[in-house]
């Protein structure tokens, strides 16, 4: 950030008095920036014990398989971006379910939530972002050409027996990207 959106004014990096940690801090106005995570919002859509991905059409890593999901919009709800995300990507109709995943990934500063959503029928094509939507047996899924991290832990917390899929699985993903903390 180099100028302030309230007067346009020059900002700087510092600490604003009271904080913590480094602000933008407009040099005129004095107005203090807060750039705060991203939210992420997607579903594990699933028919007849089938789970739906899409293959992206837009980087980063287009041509790799991903849940449906995006970076939820300023008012609306975090599930009401899930069902969205999933109708734009998937042109699939799903009701958000319970939370199965929260990941937070620092390095990128963003924060990745995926519910799980039954799908009543098999209705879903291509969005604008997806190349192919498909549905997969869990012995199927392209483990190798997964597009995120995220995904992969959500999927696999999924087809744990051992998960309580109404219980939220809470992870961090670290900076040097090798690493997942529950």
């Amino acid at each position: 950030m180099n100028y302030c959106n309230q007067c346009g004014n020059t900002v700087e990096l510092t600490i604003p008095d009271g904080d913590n940690r480094p602000r933008h801090v407009c040099t005129h106005c004095q107005t203090i920036h807060y750039v705060n995570p991203r939210i992420v919002a997607g579903t594990l859509p699933v028919y007849d014990g089938k789970i739906l991905l899409c293959k992206r059409a837009i980087e980063p890593r287009r041509g790799y398989w991903t849940l449906p999901g995006g970076f939820m919009e300023n008012g609306e709800g975090t599930a009401q971006a899930a069902e969205r995300e999933t109708w734009e990507e998937a042109f699939a109709r799903v009701e958000a379910g319970p939370l199965l995943s929260m990941i937070t990934v620092t390095h990128i500063s963003q924060v990745h939530l995926f519910f799980l959503a039954e799908m009543d029928k098999a209705e879903y094509s291509s969005g604008p972002e997806s190349l192919e939507v498909e549905l997969f047996a869990p012995e199927d899924i392209p483990w190798d050409e997964l597009a995120f991290s995220t995904v992969e832990q959500t999927l696999r917390n999924y087809l744990d027996d051992s998960v309580d899929n109404n219980t939220p699985q809470v992870f961090n993903i670290d900076r040097n990207r090798q690493s997942v903390t529950t």
